[in-house]
């Protein structure tokens, strides 16, 4: 690799999809400039049997290292698992058996393969080390640490505050991720953003017992426009296993607001193209357009070419065709509030209907659920936009 093209994939690496660095981009960045390779790794509790698009973040980040040449680590968190890891969690977690875990990360290699190269991976699992941890092992660990520090956490916070429980084996969870990091001796961990304190506890058991810095990177989060996560607690995951058709029809039932930074952390298009999708959608092309760019670009990353064209050609012909038959009526509106639209198209008799539908979550845009009454469909192209109420009601408004 020239000196030019390694200098932009480190641009690339230090930037895209990232949120944060620590102790800062600079220090990280004068080290990949160097000739030193780094050992990182991205650790996995498996608590569901499939990863999903919120992993598939961090492994495409693991990526750009693997193409610079830097050794990476994927840690299965088959003891911390068992735990529950308390980020985020207003509840405990439902505890979970080793078969279990290992029964949930038996088919992750494959999803991963999909995106990583596996004869360049190290696959580790944290039970190897922190099973065999004396009682007097794990107090000279947590003498790393004050109450203070995890009693900060914000969801720890808000636990105590509703007077919810707060277990002891949630509050040592950090410290048993932290030593994952001392155990293999990292130069980085990279992670989701909401797993920054976590990290971060690692970065602190590194330098106390190591004498070492450990580099954090945190990545965006593939959120809602609530700021919830898109993934198994919210119930809208991706698999990474999923058909190409649902994924595909997944996609596309997501909110607008996520195609630009689902191109940024989802795929592997290039960055001048996604600012100039960013820059399409504030201009007002049509988002539908762009999202179906968007579910095809990430459908064919796991499934390929072939396909890719498939499924999009399918949702197509379901949504083109058996939803929205020829003789489908269409109508040619002269508001753009939904509300005004329910009625003049008769799927509400009212706009005291429209509102109860909308609130019921009826009726939707082109496939995508809308309950705002102060909704506006602008921009309608040639193909028009098709309207649904319930199951077997459509029209095409143009």
């Amino acid at each position: 690799m020239d000196k030019k093209a390694k200098e932009q994939k480190i641009i690339e690496v230090l930037t895209r999809g990232v949120e944060n660095i620590y102790p800062s981009k600079s220090a990280l960045e004068k080290v990949l400039k160097s000739d030193k390779k780094l050992k990182l790794y991205n650790g996995i509790d498996p608590t569901g049997p499939t990863l999903h698009l919120g992993h598939s973040v961090q492994m495409i980040k693991l990526k750009q290292f693997q193409d610079l040449g830097h050794k990476v680590i994927v840690l299965i968190g088959d003891f911390t698992a068992q735990i529950g890891d308390p980020t985020d969690k207003l509840s405990t977690r439902k505890q979970l058996t080793h078969k279990q875990v290992m029964e949930n990360c038996a088919n992750y290699k494959n999803q991963i393969g999909k995106i990583l190269d596996l004869n360049k991976i190290e696959f580790k699992y944290n039970s190897k080390w922190l099973n065999s941890l004396s009682i007097e092992d794990t107090l000279k660990i947590s003498s790393n640490f004050t109450a203070q520090q995890t009693l900060a956490r914000d969801m720890f916070k808000k636990r105590m505050q509703a007077g919810k429980d707060l277990f002891l084996n949630e509050f040592l969870y950090p410290m048993m991720q932290a030593y994952d990091s001392v155990h293999m001796d990292v130069d980085l961990e990279i992670g989701g953003n909401d797993q920054m304190f976590n990290m971060m506890a690692g970065r602190t058991l590194m330098k106390k017992m190591k004498k070492k810095e450990k580099y954090v990177l945190t990545t965006k989060l593939l959120v809602d426009p609530t700021g919830k996560k898109m993934g198994k607690t919210e119930g809208n995951l991706v698999g990474l296993d999923e058909k190409p058709a649902d994924m595909y029809g997944k996609v596309m039932s997501w909110p607008d607001e996520l195609i630009v930074i689902g191109f940024e952390i989802l795929t592997i298009c290039p960055m001048p193209e996604v600012i100039q999708i960013k820059t399409d959608l504030k201009a007002g092309k049509n988002p539908k357009i762009l999202k179906m760019l968007l579910a095809y670009k990430i459908v064919e990353m796991y499934h390929g070419t072939t396909e890719a064209i498939s499924a999009e050609e399918g949702f197509k012909t379901v949504f083109e065709e058996k939803l929205n038959p020829d003789d489908i009526k269409k109508i040619k509106i002269n508001s753009k509030n939904i509300v005004d639209i329910l009625v003049q198209t008769k799927l509400a008799s009212s706009k005291t209907e429209a509102r109860r539908l909308l609130k019921q979550g009826g009726i939707k845009v082109d496939q995508k659920v809308i309950k705002d009454e102060n909704y506006h469909i602008e921009n309608i192209d040639k193909d028009g936009v098709v309207i649904q109420k319930g199951k077997r009601h459509f029209v095409k408004i143009i």
